[in-house]
């Protein structure tokens, strides 16, 4: 399976130790336009629902850990006025 980013293992290895079952990934990633300062825009599934602090330390946790700021979304804290746009450009990342 092709990479979706440079940084799958990492980000896989991390969100499945944080209980996530499914990571996408959403914006200029996706669409192969990122550059050196664009940011990493992450869909995640969860087995079981998270805190909103949780969510944040997640978010700077793997910032940290792969060297780039990431966007750490759930499907229900995305506005219905994105979604059909981020899913049709989601790339799952493979596990």
């Amino acid at each position: 399976m092709p990479q979706v980013t440079p940084y799958d293992e990492q980000i896989i290895a991390y969100m499945k130790a944080h209980g996530a079952s499914r990571v996408g990934v959403f914006g200029s990633y996706a669409r192969g336009e990122a550059r050196r300062d664009s940011d990493l825009d992450l869909l995640v599934w969860f087995s079981q629902q998270q805190s909103l602090l949780g969510l944040i330390r997640m978010e700077r946790e793997l910032s940290e850990l792969v060297g780039v700021k990431i966007d750490l979304l759930t499907e229900s804290a995305i506005s219905p006025y994105l979604i059909e746009r981020i899913r049709k450009e989601l790339k799952v990342i493979p596990q």
